[in-house]
């Protein structure tokens, strides 16, 4: 099947007043959050430019969320080095606030383009990237066909496809062929993401392992670090971390159930922390006391929760225990991402619902570093079980740390994968200068 049915696919949609997001297995009507959005930067999502861009060869990387733009910090990292120029766009306000702490003076950063034909053109007529590198789960078919047509390379890095996403492209197959077909190259997570990508119609696809055990351990404040520890004490800790609806208060109950027994502190650190005031008012009604870490609450000995309702922080709160329970896998759907945890020394614990985390969970749980609960009683009983027992916790946290030195490489693959694409660009930009000073 040819782009021209994959642009009529598209043109029907947009015909009828809806602006197609499909991430890699369904598409999503686009809806700017209210309150959400830069209003000084706003035309950048219609392609215009806030920014000069640089002379010489310019790499785009897209990376939508907080954990995919920390997932592709090393390979920004590394494309620098070799003097090409990288333009980083994402999608949120706080993914961008991150951009400028952790590489903002390494990359040019811009809010994504909306995926509409004008804003893309616009976008790509400004910048022309001689290079499109799209982290993890992102397909966008004006983005993904406008940047074909111009024969600009794009690639996804760490590609991962979920069970959901991979049922959905199925179920759109000629669609997902003529959009594929487009990538120059896929650089999966694992070997069943890259057979899915294969099965959907990308040319050629490469298998590097999971970016996210290559990066560095989320940073932390010393200083505000040992403020907490002396606050706690000698108290047990354990954490719920990147929770959904519904896991906060299960996390309530599990400290109900142990707080008798243990006298223990729980740190619930939700995956959208907006959602705070109605998980604190979940957690008072459930007879708890709650510290909220925007508030700068001290942690007190009637203390039951320590909320930590900020966005960049998880090293300051998984520093702060051993035991971790990793949401979206108990009452969400999907899981979230369980090797933080790991490197930080963290007993794992989860839910069965992590195939979006399948490979990492394998892993981890082959050597023993992760464990499963049902329900809201295993995991009371898993939680009570670390607390008290140092030996299996301590033997947890080991074989986390083994697991992730074990899947470490992923870098260095990736890498090797782009070679062919980025080495022509590093000899382009390192004679600029030469071929600048001639003129």
């Amino acid at each position: 099947m040819s782009g021209r049915m994959a642009r009529f696919a598209l043109g029907a949609y947009q015909a009828a007043g809806t602006l197609i997001t499909p991430f890699v297995g369904g598409y999503l009507t686009y809806r700017a959050a209210k309150g959400k959005e830069d209003r000084a930067r706003r035309l950048e999502r219609s392609g215009y430019a806030s920014a000069d861009r640089p002379a010489g060869p310019l790499v785009w990387f897209h990376a939508a969320s907080v954990g995919e733009m920390n997932a592709v910090i090393p390979l920004i990292r590394e494309i620098r080095r070799r003097d090409v120029h990288v333009i980083l766009t994402t999608g949120t306000v706080t993914s961008a606030k991150l951009a400028a702490e952790r590489v903002g003076s390494e990359v040019i950063h811009q809010y994504v383009p909306l995926d509409l034909k004008p804003a893309v053109s616009r976008f790509l007529d400004y910048w022309q990237p001689d290079c499109a590198l799209i982290a993890e789960s992102e397909i966008w078919p004006a983005t993904v066909l406008e940047l074909g047509r111009r024969r600009i390379p794009q690639i996804l890095v760490n590609a991962r496809m979920s069970d959901r996403s991979f049922a959905r492209w199925t179920r759109r197959q000629a669609l997902a062929e003529a959009l594929f077909e487009n990538l120059a190259l896929v650089i999966a997570q694992s070997d069943v993401d890259a057979e899915r990508f294969r099965d959907l119609g990308a040319r050629q696809v490469l298998m590097s392992g999971n970016l996210k055990v290559d990066t560095d351990a989320p940073s932390y404040d010393p200083a505000t670090f040992a403020r907490y520890q002396q606050q706690v004490g000698d108290r047990k800790t354990w954490a719920a971390i990147s929770t959904f609806d519904g896991e906060e208060k299960a996390a309530g109950i599990v400290h109900r159930t142990l707080r008798e027994r243990n006298g223990q502190l729980t740190i619930i650190v939700p995956r959208h922390p907006e959602r705070a005031d109605a998980i604190e008012a979940e957690l008072v009604k459930q007879g708890l006391k709650v510290a909220r870490r925007t508030r700068e609450d001290m942690l007190t000995p009637d203390v039951d929760v320590f909320l930590g309702d900020t966005i960049g922080e998880m090293g300051l709160y998984l520093r702060m225990t051993e035991v971790a329970f990793v949401g979206r896998s108990l009452f969400g759907e999907g899981g979230q991402n369980p090797l933080e945890p790991a490197m930080l020394g963290c007993a794992v614990l989860s839910g069965s619902n992590v195939q979006n985390f399948r490979e990492a969970y394998q892993r981890l749980a082959r050597r023993g570093s992760a464990r499963m609960v049902r329900d809201t009683e295993m995991l009371a009983k898993g939680v009570h079980y670390l607390l008290t027992n140092d030996p299996a916790r301590r033997n947890m946290i080991e074989a986390g740390a083994a697991a992730v030195q074990e899947m470490r490489g992923a870098l260095t693959a990736t890498m090797k994968g782009l070679e062919p694409y980025i080495n022509p660009l590093t000899v382009k930009a390192r004679l600029l200068p030469k071929t600048a000073a001639q003129r």
